[in-house]
């Protein structure tokens, strides 16, 4: 992404497909936005049991270093339900965007729900188990397609969710949504964030076998966007791609509330799933640095990422590649570098400034190239000779896959679909 990215570009759909995997780099990684339908699964441990990435990204370990103490992440979609099992005591008073009936706890399809358990859900009632349990979430409910056929809904939801999370106590902003037309408010929006100091994730979409246009917010160049990932590194090919993409995270076979009644589970594949893994990445790592910036926070997640690519080459499927938040928590790694410039997009950014000091060795982070794009879509970069798969365990940490799960990921339309 560039900072002169077109601002015209914009629309929201339902990223809901549910694909099977394009050849990419395995590594440990998180995994972005988009859910589809599949069988539903017991509510019971055996969900936890599903939640492979996990153990591939060494949570249990990180666990006991930090558990997101002390950090809050804006969660904005279709609201959370704060009375499940898994989330009791963990959501904080938000916003309702849409001006329709209900407010920011009531989520009409469980897909915000989920994405909060994902980011810090507490695994109690054998619900999901969050990778920062001990992070905060603050709702903010916006509309997606299908909530604006059936309500009168505030057509300015999306940038007033935005700044209202940006005016909040959140470090990390997530976003499962998307969109593929972009306003002059979004936009505007975004960049309000981005000064008031947060890190903004947003899902790439799943909809790269139906035209692969850019959603928004993930375009917007101060924006992370995450793409889905299995087991193996390999993104799926729902999982949109290009310039949009930033990093990858587990979205493949993570389980989903089924619908609002959050009565079971579904199995699933989707951005949705990695984007809130990625953020919850984000909340371990500034947990464990609460002196670093948005700006520091994100450059070591850059910096540590898992690639078998020359460094400063970026993947249209994966960026810099999977999210692998244990190489600094557990080990040390990556370089915070200047507090006060954005790894997206190499300029200064307001409201950033921070007590670590910056480094003259923060790593570039260059445009992106077709040079690891090529290996990626024949899957040459993934494996060894042998057949053995590159990543699973690299630095000690397994990679992630993307989920997706049914009407949860949505690409929202403006008024006009």
């Amino acid at each position: 992404m560039t900072a002169g990215m077109s601002q015209t570009r914009k629309r929201r759909t339902p990223l809901e497909l549910r694909g099977r995997l394009l050849g990419t780099v395995a590594m440990a990684a998180a995994w972005t936005v988009g859910l589809t339908a599949a069988a539903p699964s017991a509510f019971s441990a055996d969900v936890q049991s599903k939640q492979w990435y996990l153990e591939a990204m060494q949570a249990e370990e990180m666990w006991k270093v930090t558990r997101g103490e002390g950090i809050t992440v804006a969660v904005i979609d279709t609201g959370v339900n704060p009375s499940t099992p898994s989330l009791k005591g963990q959501v904080l008073k938000g916003l309702d965007a849409t001006e329709a009936d209900g407010d920011e706890f009531d989520d009409y399809n469980g897909h915000g729900t989920t994405m909060a358990e994902l980011i810090a859900g507490t695994g109690r009632g054998e619900g999901l188990k969050g990778l920062a349990p001990s992070a905060k979430i603050i709702p903010f409910r916006i509309s997606n397609t299908e909530f604006q056929n059936a309500h009168s809904v505030n057509a300015r939801d999306s940038e007033d969710a935005i700044r209202a999370a940006a005016d909040s106590d959140a470090q990390v902003i997530s976003m499962s949504f998307g969109s593929e037309f972009p306003t002059s408010g979004e936009r505007e929006a975004v960049q309000y964030a981005q000064g008031k100091g947060k890190l903004f994730f947003a899902s790439v979409g799943n909809n790269a076998q139906g035209g692969n246009r850019e959603e928004y917010p993930a375009a917007y160049p101060e924006v992370v966007g995450v793409s889905a990932a299995d087991k193996r590194g390999k993104v799926g090919e729902f999982s949109q791609h290009g310039q949009i993409t930033d990093l990858a995270a587990p979205g493949l076979d993570v389980p989903h509330w089924c619908d609002e009644t959050f009565q079971e589970y579904c199995d699933g594949d989707g951005t949705s799933q990695a984007t809130a893994i990625a953020s919850a990445s984000a909340a371990l790592v500034w947990s464990a640095h609460p002196d670093w910036t948005a700006n520091q926070v994100l450059n070591v997640l850059f910096d540590t990422a898992s690639r078998d690519w020359e460094k400063g080459t970026l993947s249209k499927y994966l960026g810099h590649g999977l999210i692998r938040p244990s190489m600094n928590i557990l080990k040390g790694k990556g370089t915070p570098g200047a507090a006060d410039i954005s790894p997206l997009t190499k300029e200064k950014t307001p409201g950033s400034a921070g007590s670590a000091a910056p480094s003259a060795s923060a790593s570039s982070q260059p445009e992106k190239s077709e040079k690891a794009d090529d290996a990626a879509m024949a899957g040459s970069s993934t494996e060894k000779n042998d057949g053995s798969q590159l990543g699973l365990i690299l630095g000690g940490v397994a990679v992630v896959l993307v989920l997706g799960v049914g009407g949860f990921l949505f690409a929202r339309r403006r008024r006009t679909a």
